[in-house]
């Protein structure tokens, strides 16, 4: 026979929903990143683009 046992104990029941908290809007520093990197990200597309074309067909 166990020494002990483990009970379940239910999770506390919601009361009701909260209220949205407004975001905090995005420092300027954030949003120069993500211009960067969505440039980065159009020219790595770009580069990709141009050299499967050149590469030959897989037989």
């Amino acid at each position: 026979m166990p020494a002990f046992t483990f009970e379940k104990i239910s999770p506390p029941a919601r009361r009701a929903p909260t209220a949205a908290v407004p975001k905090k809007p995005r420092g300027l520093i954030s949003q120069m990143i993500d211009r960067f990197a969505e440039r980065r990200a159009r020219r790595a597309l770009q580069g990709q683009g141009a050299s499967r074309r050149d590469e030959k067909p897989r037989e």
